[in-house]
């Protein structure tokens, strides 16, 4: 059997067997991705799949670079590449994608026992010179919403410049004039 006739029966029983399934993603006939945990737990990852030509009698391309990994600690990525390399060695020459995910399912707690969660935030490194400018990020403040009715009613408002007619708040004008 040759390998693209191993990759189109092992595609078809990943379909069959995943069908339904939110976990798993094809992204083309050669590549997958798979969710190890749910969606808004913080020990969950997701593992990019692709086959090269010659695959299973060579090694699927194994990534945890998704931006849906970037919480995970470089230590940890690593742990998990390294235990999915032993599995891909292991199972070399046959179908292996659903022993891989499987495995990686059965293990998580395993692979992700010292996960501390990546925080990415402004952090701010003081000097021992006093004289030193301390730079602090300031929040952007946030505009008014409007909804469409206000802005259809301000648009209603304006000529075709976009400006608004004289005299057009009249309660100021009212409130001018009784000054005088």
């Amino acid at each position: 059997m040759t390998a693209n006739e191993e990759q189109e029966m092992e595609l078809e029983a990943l379909r069959s067997i995943y069908e339904g399934d939110d976990c798993f993603k094809e992204l083309s006939p050669v590549s997958f991705q798979f969710r190890i945990g749910d969606l808004n737990e913080p020990k969950s990852f997701l593992l990019d799949v692709s086959w090269p030509e010659t695959y299973p009698e060579t090694a699927p391309h194994v990534s945890l670079d998704a931006f849906f990994n970037n919480r995970i600690s470089p230590e940890t990525k690593q742990l998990i590449m390294s235990k999915l390399h032993e599995q891909v060695e292991a199972n070399l020459g046959g179908a292996m994608m659903y022993t891989l995910f499987e495995w990686a399912k059965e293990n998580q707690e395993m692979l992700m026992e010292n996960h501390q969660p990546v925080v990415s935030a402004v952090t701010l490194t003081s000097t021992s010179d006093a004289n030193s400018p301390i730079c602090v990020s300031k929040k952007k403040e946030k505009k008014e919403q409007l909804t469409k009715a206000q802005k259809r009613k301000m648009i209603g408002r304006t000529d075709n410049k976009g400006e608004l007619p004289r005299g057009w708040n009249w309660v100021d004008v009212i409130k001018h004039v009784s000054m005088l």
